[in-house]
């Protein structure tokens, strides 16, 4: 698969130093392209693997491609056999670029942006793995491309979302502020998540600011558009949240692994085993001592969803 994409003027003047502070790490590359509207587009590529079928990683509401870095590592160079990773920016977060109308950050939007991505990138089947909304957004392909869709991985995300812990999310979301480095957002970040993650050393809570702040050459900011978070002005998230069964029951027929965080207050358990009775075939996962989301760092679960991936294709 050859990486053809448009890539004039994808940095502004103005963004280039803080995009130099913030460039892709050693095996990996940035490609840029422009989404159907013209909004500028951004993946983190890792591995040129062209004999197997690529996975493509898909990050939470407000997160972005840093996320999947280990899990990208692994599957692109540790991995039996190795695979090319594709780690996406949805609009408004990372260094895609913001769209002037927040009302265009919806699953939809992000799905299509996702199918204008692969088919520049010449991506016509790949295992996807879906952190939160991005399983969302795999709900949404389901309608959409479901063809495309090898295999799955859905990351403490199902059919049912509960309203306390998306609560909880747009909560802390909407107090995130710029912090003056890197180890003030990790020291922020540990008052937030302690409860969701309590195992995290000192290290591994910088490790997370990395991924959920950027670096610019004054301060630390917020990864991610804060008018995204708009959209959750029109949920009642005092009501239980509508549920997605169609869409998740399209996926019987697509090998699917599901991953759930032992305290996630956004999956519960009892909709992981509705999720078994719909998707008899399902394996489900539970990653002890995380939360909302896994942070798939842990070489347990980097192994389980290569051993999913591997069965997927046959291997």
């Amino acid at each position: 698969m050859n990486d053809t994409v448009d890539t004039s003027d994808f940095v502004e003047p103005d963004e280039a130093a803080d995009a130099e502070l913030n460039a892709a790490p050693s095996g990996s590359r940035d490609v840029f392209l422009h989404a159907q509207d013209g909004i500028k587009l951004h993946a983190r590529v890792y591995g040129d693997q062209h004999h197997t079928v690529p996975v493509v990683c898909l990050p939470g509401l407000t997160r972005n491609a840093k996320d999947f870095h280990d899990i990208a590592t692994y599957l692109s160079q540790e991995a039996n056999p190795a695979r090319k990773v594709i780690c996406v920016d949805y609009r408004g977060r990372g260094q895609s670029g913001s769209d002037p109308d927040w009302k265009n950050y919806t699953i939809l939007q992000e799905a299509n942006d996702l199918l204008t991505t692969l088919a520049r990138l010449n991506v016509e089947h790949a295992h996807f793995i879906g952190t939160s909304r991005g399983g969302l957004i795999l709900f949404a392909l389901t309608a959409i491309r479901p063809g495309i869709m090898k295999s799955v991985v859905l990351n403490d995300i199902g059919p049912v979302v509960e309203a306390g812990g998306l609560a909880r999310i747009k909560s802390y979301s909407d107090n995130m502020r710029p912090q003056n480095t890197i180890e003030e957002a990790a020291a922020y970040m540990q008052t937030v998540h302690n409860q969701q993650f309590p195992r995290l050393d000192a290290d591994g809570w910088l490790k997370l600011a990395r991924q959920l702040y950027v670096q610019g050459k004054k301060r630390a900011e917020p990864d991610y558009d804060k008018k995204l978070l708009k959209s959750f002005d029109f949920l009642d998230l005092s009501k239980p949240l509508p549920t997605v069964w169609p869409q998740f029951e399209a996926l019987r027929h697509i090998p699917t692994l599901v991953l759930r965080g032992e305290l996630s207050d956004i999956l519960a358990t009892t909709t992981v085993e509705q999720m078994k009775e719909v998707h008899p075939d399902m394996v489900a996962k539970t990653i002890q001592d995380e939360g909302h989301a896994p942070l798939l760092w842990d070489r347990s679960t980097q192994d389980a969803i290569l051993e999913h991936i591997n069965k997927a294709d046959g291997v």
